[in-house]
């Protein structure tokens, strides 16, 4: 598992939580310092998800299109957390981003530790 390091999410436009907004994210990931910004494309509070599309930064400018859509879903009293990442490879030699992926993890289980203790 990667090392998880958020440093900062800054609202750069717009109000956070809506439709629209735009985010700033600083973060660690593997010992280097990335950026990323996103826009929230949709939101479904009846269905639980939420998809974040990223304008600028480290993954668009190596990947095409990143997009990551975030799912909860209730089974009795636990909550199932589901995330979905899209992108296209600019060629074969473009590594799959698996240090990603474990960073969404290490991240989702931050929370849920941090969710856990507040209870």
């Amino acid at each position: 598992m990667c090392p998880l390091h958020i440093q900062a999410c800054e609202l750069i436009d717009g109000v956070f939580g809506t439709v629209g907004s735009k985010l700033f994210w600083t973060y660690n990931l593997e010992g280097e310092k990335k950026i990323s910004k996103q826009i929230i494309e949709a939101i479904d509070e009846g269905k639980k998800v939420i998809t974040f599309k990223e304008f600028e930064g480290d993954l668009v400018d190596k990947y095409d299109k990143w997009k990551a859509t975030l799912h909860i879903e209730q089974k009795g009293e636990i909550d199932l957390v589901c995330w979905t990442m899209e992108y296209e490879r600019p060629n074969e030699n473009a590594p799959e981003l698996i240090n990603l992926l474990d960073f969404i993890i290490g991240m989702t289980k931050a929370i849920d530790d941090h969710h856990v203790k507040m209870n």
